[in-house]
Formats: structure tokens, sequence, C-alpha cells
């Protein structure tokens, strides 16, 4: 079985969290999966949250009616992928530059449900680039921080996220306390908000396999 095969998997497995309502949907490949399984029982939901333009075409290309996080409040459940995620459901995310809408998402829903395929669970969170997102006057500035804290930030050049700001991609990190590390940047000025999951991890990880569904709880 393909990683494709193992991200829809993970996906349609979701579908069983969904108990109506307004849910957020994250975004990403195997995020889009979900929508396109969600389209099956778009009747049984108001309506979705979306962290990022992509998903919101998606999401009304299935007649899913997309509604803005202010006029609705706190959310039951949000449904996304991740990068990585250690066996704690602390996650990198941020590969496709949707990480501040996500985690907006992520603090106001009840319940987080992550979907991947099973190489995105790791040991120590790191191997994968941490996406940071930057306002543009700070990216230097915010670039020689993240030196200090023992990372190789690159710059993902000719990339604007949906806000308007910049990402850097810090590589060579062995993330041991993604909490402690997760505050350490966000504290930088100019930072809009790094791609660590620590403080609100997922709440379930739902893994696609060669062998079935894995679900890991918190």
């Amino acid at each position: 079985m393909n990683a494709d095969a193992m991200k829809k998997q993970a996906a349609e497995a979701a579908l069983g969290y969904v108990e109506g309502g307004v849910i957020g949907v994250g975004t990403g490949s195997t995020v889009n999966h979900f929508i396109d399984a969600l389209a099956t029982i778009r009747g049984r939901i108001e309506g979705a949250v979306s962290s990022s333009e992509a998903s919101t075409a998606r999401l009304k290309q299935h007649g899913i009616p997309v509604l803005d996080l202010n006029g609705v409040g706190e959310l039951s459940l949000y449904v996304d992928g991740a990068d990585e995620s250690n066996d704690r459901l602390q996650l990198i995310k941020g590969g496709g530059g949707a990480l501040t809408r996500e985690k907006i998402v992520a603090a106001a829903s009840r319940q987080f449900v992550c979907i991947a395929d099973e190489s995105k669970l790791v040991e120590v969170l790191g191997r994968f680039p941490l996406p940071v997102e930057v306002i543009p006057m700070a990216r230097s500035y915010v670039a020689r921080e993240l030196v200090q804290l023992g990372g190789t930030p690159v710059w993902r050049d000719g990339f604007v996220t949906d806000n308007g700001n910049l990402i850097l991609d810090v590589q060579h990190l062995e993330i041991t306390d993604p909490r402690q590390l997760e505050q350490q940047i966000n504290m930088i000025a100019g930072v809009v908000t790094v791609g660590l999951f620590a403080h609100r991890p997922a709440d379930v990880l739902i893994l696609g396999t060669p062998h079935g569904v894995r679900t890991l709880g918190r």
C-alpha cells in the first residue's frame, strides 16, 4: 500500500468523529482526502471553518458551506494532517504554509483529530524542517534568533502565506522539549507563529498503515 492510499484510509476513518454542527478543516494532501469523504455526508453538518484558501476552494467545490470562525464560536471538531507527530501527539505542521490559521482553528476546537500515514509518527520531532511564519520585515532578524536556538533557517523563497507573510523552515533541530521551544520561538519579535503544536496537541491520531488504521489517544 502506497503513502497516498494510507492517507486516504486515515482520512476516511476520521468521518467517524463527525457528529454534526460546524467542524474545522485543515490543509494538505491528507485533508484533501478527508474533504472528498466529507462530501458524502455533507448533509450531516452545517458547514466548515477552513484553515486555508486551498481547502476553502475544495470544500466549496463539494457544496460544503464555508463559514467564518468569528461567527460560529467554539467548534466541536477539527480534522487536520501533520508533517510529524510524536507519541504524545505533539506535532510539526505547516509544510503547506497554513500553520497560523491551522493553529487558530485547533485552539477553537474541543477535539483535534489528526490524520496521517504511519511514516509521520517519530520518536523525536525535528527531522521535518520546522516552519515559522514571520512578518516580512523581520525575516533576517528572526533567522538570526533561530540560529541562536540551534537551527538552520531557510527562507521559503517565492512563497507567501494566505496572511501575506513569509515562512522560514528551520532545519537540523532535535526537539526534545516541544512545549518549551514553541514558547521560545513565539516570543521572538516578528514571529507570527511556529508550526509546533505542543501546547495544543492533537487529541486523537489516526494513522493509515499497510495493515489497517491505527488510532492513538493522548
